[in-house]
């Protein structure tokens, strides 16, 4: 069979959850019997330049007519006018993380510059497939979405084979893996953790810190101003590969962000048995099971500041929810499950 074309945002290999997802699912659809060839286009997204028009342009025409495309939502929602020119030749799947518009830290005139090219978008779609019921009910109920027109595929996950004990044994560590960028809540965090610093903790933040530099720049001042730069660490991004030991090792998951699509490093701390604490933010209400962990409303340091204070101090509270995140692990599906269905999804289209 010859390989679906999955067209992203820049450089494939980066270390975020949405290329993640894409890496993962096009692997595990290609296993599965229909085969994905991820390509990256230049220029910037989503506040498309010329660059990023012309990349996006030449890709699709350089496909076959009634071929299906998948089209990364960072991309597709980007240039409605390339989309909906290619739309009646080509069969353009867009695949949405999350809308671009509910991205934060960006200002109102792009926000809804974005709303309105992502929504003329999508309305040129042959599928449409998200990662969670909660991106899915945003595009039906703000962007006109038909609910017959989408599918939900959400993250799989690799299990390890065994689930480390989850018992305290000197300085717990907690563990944050996000790209420091302002919709993660690191600086939420910062100030949550300031509150608790007569506890003993240590704080790993693992992810990106060269997309937003100046947000970056802001969380080190905060760790700074609080004189937490000892018990903190900024330890930059990891290879997807290399985070099962990190996972293993902490003691609580901390994801103070303000929305996700999904929040896939969510269900991978509880598939090696580690509490949560997170927001209610977006998708997260849902992703976390009451039983794993607490969740606190977005942008709150004091409620999170509590959250943590429990949990570091309360060995039944803990106990409780290091079981339910146990509980929880049995029952997540893997990637082989969800590359299946993306790959059943993508024959549907192909053969309508």
């Amino acid at each position: 069979m010859t390989p679906t074309v999955m067209l992203v945002a820049g450089d494939p290999e980066q270390y975020t959850g949405g290329y993640i997802y894409d890496a993962r699912i096009a692997r595990a659809a290609t296993q599965a019997g229909h085969p994905i060839e991820t390509v990256g286009l230049a220029g910037d997204f989503p506040d498309a330049d010329s660059e990023a028009e012309s990349a996006l342009g030449a890709a699709l025409a350089a496909r076959a007519d009634d071929e299906p495309v998948i089209v990364d939502g960072l991309v597709f929602g980007a240039l409605p006018d390339i989309i909906a020119r290619e739309s009646d030749r080509l069969r353009l799947v867009a695949l949405v993380h999350h809308p671009l518009a509910d991205e934060s830290g960006i200002d109102g005139a792009l926000a809804d510059r974005l709303f309105a090219n992502e929504r003329r978008a999508l309305a040129q779609a042959a599928h449409v497939i998200v990662t969670s019921e909660f991106t899915a009910g945003r595009l039906v109920s703000a962007y006109g979405v038909a609910l017959a027109n989408l599918d939900i595929v959400e993250p799989g996950l690799d299990k390890p084979a065994h689930l480390a004990p989850r018992t305290r044994i000197g300085t717990p560590h907690l563990l944050c893996v996000a790209s420091l960028i302002p919709r993660k809540g690191h600086a939420v965090l910062v100030e949550a953790l300031a509150r608790i610093a007569d506890l003993d903790w240590r704080c790993d933040c693992i992810g990106g810190t060269e997309r937003d530099p100046a947000c970056t720049a802001d969380i080190r001042d905060a760790i700074d101003r609080h004189q937490l730069a000892g018990r903190i660490d900024l330890a930059g991004s990891r290879p997807p590969d290399t985070l099962s030991a990190a996972y293993d090792s902490a003691y609580l998951f901390v994801l103070p962000s303000y929305y996700e699509g999904y929040g896939m490093v969510v269900t991978e701390a509880l598939a090696h048995g580690l509490p949560v604490i997170t927001t209610t933010g977006g998708a997260l209400a849902d992703t976390l099971p009451d039983d794993a962990g607490l969740a606190v409303p977005p942008g709150d340091s004091e409620a999170l500041a509590d959250g943590l204070r429990r949990l570091l101090s309360d060995p039944d509270a803990y106990a409780s929810l290091a079981a339910g995140a146990s509980r929880a692990a049995a029952a997540l599906p893997d990637w082989d499950d969800a590359g299946a269905r993306f790959a059943a999804i993508l024959d549907r289209v192909a053969s309508a």
